[in-house]
Formats: C-alpha cells, structure tokens, sequence
C-alpha cells in the first residue's frame, strides 16, 4: 500500500468526481451526486438539492487543477484550501472506518468536505514526494486524470474504455503493418 486507506479513497474519489467532467458529464443529477457520495462512503451532512449538485461541480476545476499541479503549486493550492475553510484536523472514528482525519465539520456542505479531504489527501502525496502517480490519460483523445496506486507504476489511462481503445488501435495498426 502506498498511502493509507482514507488517502487512497480520497484520492480516487477526487480523480473520479473530476473525470465526470466530459462530454456526457456524467455527474449530472442529483441522483448522481448521491450515487457519488456512497461509492465513496462520504459522511455528514446532505442537501440533495440542485445547489448542492451545482457547488460539487464546480469544484471539478479546482480539484482538476491540483492534482496536475507541479509540487509547489500544489502546496499553495492546499494551503489556500485548508485556509479558506479554516480546517482542524482530527482524528475521527465512524461507521466501519477505523482512526481516520477529518478536517471539517460533517455540518459543513459536501463540497467543502470533498475540497479538504482531497487537500488533505495530498499533503500526503506532496510529503511523500509521489505526485508522479497522478497523471493525464495516455489516449490522445481524453483528457481524463490517471492515479497509478499500482508498484510498478504501469497504469496509463483513466478507464478501462480508454485502454481498451488504445490497445484495438495498436493491434490494428500491427495487422495494417503485416499486410
């Protein structure tokens, strides 16, 4: 395991809700948003109305932002996050998670609670110098975000759809190749 488990799904979970963003914007319904919210085990407090819908997707380019940034602009991004909403970490126990941070009240709105859980998230990567596992897709034609948890850092591309289309493509240009 490269980061703890609460970073990992933090992590995931801000590398998902930004490739949301695409052209089916696939997080476009509140409906969606709480399908988001329990894949990733989210807790606290939940509007369930547009405006919330409309706050968490405007946080896409935000978070877009900081996980393609270069280390230091990470660590203002961060610090500017943590600062703007005054967060206090804690150690916190709930449900099935064991001792785990939070750093915002769970009265707070989800999209403050994804911000902060995001920033924390990458202090751990920032300190542990490991931004390399977060990247841009391999596809020429996507622009999604790739977190490489695996130990030899092999993954390129931020889908299955992805990878797939790449590897039909160079199996057909090898076919062309052998013609």
């Amino acid at each position: 395991m490269v980061f703890t488990h609460d970073t990992e799904v933090s992590l995931l979970a801000a590398v998902t809700l930004v490739n949301t963003e695409d052209d089916a914007d696939e997080l476009g319904s509140v409906e969606d948003l709480d399908a988001f919210y329990e894949r990733f085990e989210y807790t606290g407090r939940r509007d369930r109305d547009r405006a919330e819908l409309d706050a968490v997707r405007a946080l896409r380019p935000t978070l877009r932002e900081l996980l393609t940034s270069d280390r230091d602009r990470a660590v203002e991004l961060v610090n500017a996050m943590l600062a703007d909403t005054h967060a206090l970490p804690q150690l916190v126990r709930h449900d099935h998670w064991d001792w785990h941070l939070h750093a915002v009240d769970p009265d707070a709105p989800v999209a403050t609670r994804i911000a902060i859980e995001t920033a924390m998230a990458m202090i751990d990567v920032i300190r542990a110098d490991e931004l390399s596992r977060l990247g841009l897709c391999s596809d020429d034609t996507c622009d999604g975000i790739v977190l490489d948890l695996s130990r030899n850092r092999s993954k390129r591309f931020c889908s299955t759809t992805c990878g797939n289309r790449n590897a039909v493509a160079a199996y057909r240009a090898r076919q062309a190749d052998q013609a």
